[in-house]
């Protein structure tokens, strides 16, 4: 099994999908051992001394201002995890909670929160043992970072509360320590507080986020040119001389893209046969200019993903030259933002593609196709309904579009007075491209019948390499009507485990 090493220089966006979906393997470098010793040693020092130090000696939040004697601050440590525990609702998923764990242990290991590298070793035994602690959907304002939810994980590598075992059934966690050979730790200064203190989930959220969106831009490219196809439209608003003079990256990777898709078809260019017109629509014509400003969103939001995994977030943080000092870098704002940025982009990708939907299957537009791309309209109803569960998505991404940042509320008797909302951005972001990808299959499943539906034109081999590999997926193709949820369901995995890219690829080569 591959195995990931944490140093102290952070991690990369490949070694969080790798821990949080294959389930690959943690170990420390002997480096992060050696920083974790060493910032150890300064709290250490920092704990047998008579002043106060934040997060060492005091209280935490607005309780700050106590000093706590040496033999209640093991007790103290213990507290802020339980008392912090306190998420309520529906479990979050498995991958979120391993890619929250991966995170935070990455901080630890920058050597710069006093954690005791045994403390690390039980982080990363833990996440090896296939052991997922329960964290609840509600309990993180995305400042100091996602509290609540890393309390949940905390209390496990305690003994405490409840986690998944590698079969998936929930137990209590310190059954499942025992059975797996790991001790619960025994939490000293400072050690519960840098447990808690992170954009760990977040940031997690967006990594995976950002790697879903990858493939469903690239998804979107290839569904535009589907239904370019089936709309008999124009191919050539793609030529790289127009989208060169408005030089936005992403418009131009996916004009190419498309276009890729598009060569070799009979299907384009007929504007002057039985129903001339002089442009396409907007959903066709402008579909590089939506798809590719999404696309410069993406490159955006993964520059401050790549910040922030090369980052070591708590609150106080240990400094090389031995001080330990308060900040605000546990601060959601930097990664909430772009979660809230990338929801807006998905919500109008997935407008766009259902208006190309739709005017596929509207007899007035679709230029020659049959109502609703109906076997016999009237007796059957075709696709009508897919286009309404297609409206029903998009409508419910617009809602998800409004910003969860824009929000900010007080909390922790006014000390900790403005939010991120980073960890609310975060879900609805996860929720949003479930969505986009549902949306981009009912594209798919409507505009791969509309090409089949030209008899007498050839689609492009790109169009018909993925046309085949559809149809053996399960997804019928032109007929009678039949019971639909079946057809959409195989659809939507298609395009969710990147098949309908890797179809596209067999003729064009890696896409953009």
């Amino acid at each position: 099994m591959h195995t990931v090493v944490v140093g102290t220089s952070g991690v990369t966006a490949s070694d969080v999908l790798a821990v949080a979906r294959a389930g690959a393997r943690v170990e420390l470098s002997a480096q992060a051992v050696t920083a974790l010793a060493a910032a150890r040693g300064i709290v250490d020092a920092l704990a047998a001394k008579p002043e106060p130090v934040y997060g060492v000696s005091t209280g935490f939040g607005a309780l700050a201002t106590r000093h706590i004697s040496q033999e209640l601050r093991a007790q103290l440590q213990r507290n802020i995890v339980r008392s912090h525990a306190a998420g309520m609702g529906p479990r979050v998923e498995r991958e979120v909670v391993r890619a929250l764990m991966f995170l935070r242990l990455k901080t630890v290991c920058s050597g710069h929160t006093g954690v005791r590298p045994e403390v690390a070793q039980t982080m990363a035994d833990v996440l090896n043992a296939g052991i997922t602690p329960v964290v609840h959907e509600y309990g993180s304002l995305g400042c100091s970072g996602d509290l609540a939810p890393l309390s949940h994980c905390a209390l496990t590598l305690m003994g405490e509360g409840d986690a998944e075992g590698p079969d998936g059934a929930v137990r209590p966690a310190g059954e499942l320590l025992a059975e797996h050979g790991i001790a619960p730790v025994e939490l000293r200064e400072k050690e519960g507080l840098a447990l808690l203190n992170g954009t760990d989930g977040m940031l997690g959220m967006l990594v995976m986020a950002l790697a879903d969106l990858d493939t469903l831009y690239k998804s979107a490219d290839i569904t535009a040119a589907l239904s370019l196809e089936g709309l008999l439209g124009t191919d050539k608003v793609l030529a790289p001389e127009l989208h060169a003079i408005r030089p936005h990256p992403g418009q131009g990777a996916s004009a190419a893209n498309t276009l890729a898709v598009l060569k070799g078809s009979e299907l384009t260019g007929h504007h002057q046969d039985d129903a001339p017109r002089v442009q396409d629509a907007y959903s066709v014509r402008c579909a590089p200019q939506v798809a590719g400003a999404g696309r410069d969103t993406l490159a955006h939001a993964r520059l401050v993903a790549e910040r922030e995994l090369a980052s070591a977030v708590d609150n106080p943080v240990v400094l090389p030259d031995g001080r330990v000092e308060s900040n605000g870098n546990f601060h959601g704002a930097p990664v909430a933002y772009v979660l809230d940025f990338l929801a807006i982009a998905a919500a109008d990708l997935a407008s766009i593609a259902e208006r190309r939907t739709d005017r596929l299957l509207d007899k007035n537009r679709s230029h020659g196709l049959p109502p609703f791309l109906a076997d016999d309209p009237g007796v059957d109803s075709g696709l009508m309904i897919a286009q309404y569960t297609q409206a029903a998505l998009v409508s419910e991404m617009k809602r998800l579009a409004v910003p969860a940042s824009a929000d900010s509320i007080p909390s922790s008797a006014m000390q900790e007075d403005h939010v991120s909302m980073g960890w609310s951005a975060a879900r609805k972001l996860r929720t949003a491209v479930d969505n986009l990808t549902r949306v981009i299959a009912i594209e798919l499943y409507a505009a791969t019948r509309a090409v089949e539906l030209r008899a007498g034109l050839t689609p492009a081999p790109a169009s018909r390499a993925v046309i085949d590999a559809v149809r053996k997926a399960g997804v019928e193709g032109p007929g009678p009507d039949r019971f639909l949820s079946p057809d959409l369901a195989a659809a939507d995995a298609f395009v969710r485990a990147g098949k309908l890219v890797a179809a596209a690829e067999t003729v064009t080569g890696p896409l953009q």
